[in-house]
């Protein structure tokens, strides 16, 4: 009874895990190690997945940490500087520790992150079955795998829970801007043909996060422009002139587009929130449709199908 991996499974979870120090670019790597291993190796099927879902979860929790470190930091400065007595002498005092503590948990929270893919390819490296921490021991329940059975009683990792999960971490993975499409594209590109479920969760997935995507740069390229037109236009730069036409012109621009361009940022964050809850909803055995994309999609695939058999 062997169940030491092979020198080729090796290598793939390796591959999966440092893949997250590209911190983004690389999360395609997990997809395509799955998909070369899925049938030859549950060891390195499963690192490549529990690589894949690091690398989209990981890094939603990775986030939502930050954010939670600024407000929270946001807050307590506010009170600290409140609750001083205004001397330049009394706020170096207070600030100083609160400034070190709030960059220890940054660069901690970072070190943290990046440290846990390498001990992971380490582990593999040697031939360990590694887990990462709370997710881990989930995905391999999630799964059915078990390294403990002797390789000739293994059998190959729940299909259906396969899918979904590559086709969850897709959704997932819209916090990563612009790279994070490239789980749902590859998805695509190697099991489309294979899987109806996987094929349309990834296709609306990616048709959803170039959406996201878009708006998030439509929104920065008006706002920049208001910025730029106000600047050009008044001449605010060197004497700036608010009471001339162009002046007025530019004021009253300026004000619209950085509204349009608020309004349009405040959108993507609510578009992050449903790809979270997307992917939520498919690992709970839903088969999930965005609203107005998901049914388009739909619909396109379905008039491809009636094509083809016509």
């Amino acid at each position: 009874m062997n169940n030491t991996p092979t020198t080729e499974e090796r290598i793939w979870a390796i591959l999966a895990h440092l893949s997250a120090l590209a911190f983004g670019m690389g999360i395609v790597l997990p997809v395509i190690g799955w998909s070369d291993q899925r049938r030859k190796s549950n060891y390195a099927a499963f690192q490549s997945l529990q690589a894949l879902g690091y690398q989209s979860l990981g890094f939603t929790v990775w986030i939502l940490s930050y954010l939670v470190i600024i407000i929270v930091a946001a807050i307590i400065l506010f009170f600290l500087t409140g609750s001083g007595d205004g001397s330049s002498e009394r706020l170096s005092t207070v600030l100083r520790p609160a400034i070190i503590i709030i960059l220890s948990l940054v660069f901690g929270f970072f070190a943290l992150y990046v440290l846990l893919p390498i001990v992971a390819a380490v582990a593999c490296a040697l031939g360990k079955d590694f887990r990462y921490p709370i997710l881990g021991d989930r995905l391999a329940r999630y799964l059915g795998y078990d390294p403990a059975q002797a390789s000739e009683e293994q059998t190959s990792l729940h299909e259906d829970h396969e899918f979904r999960w590559m086709a969850a971490m897709g959704h997932f993975s819209i916090l990563i801007i612009i790279w994070g499409m490239l789980a749902p594209l590859t998805a695509w590109v190697l099991y489309g043909k294979r899987s109806d479920f996987l094929k349309f969760q990834s296709i609306q997935t990616l048709v959803y996060q170039a959406g996201a995507t878009v708006l998030f740069f439509a929104g920065l390229v008006l706002y920049l422009f208001s910025l730029l037109f106000f600047i050009l236009g008044t001449g605010a730069l060197e004497n700036p002139d608010l009471n001339s036409s162009i002046g007025i012109a530019g004021l009253v621009l300026l004000g619209a587009l950085l509204l349009i361009s608020i309004l349009v940022l405040l959108l993507v964050p609510a578009m992050h929130i449903l790809g979270q809850w997307a992917g939520y909803r498919v690992l709970k055995g839903d088969d999930y449709r965005y609203p107005l994309i998901g049914p388009l999609v739909e619909k396109s695939l379905r008039s491809r199908l009636g094509s083809k058999g016509s």
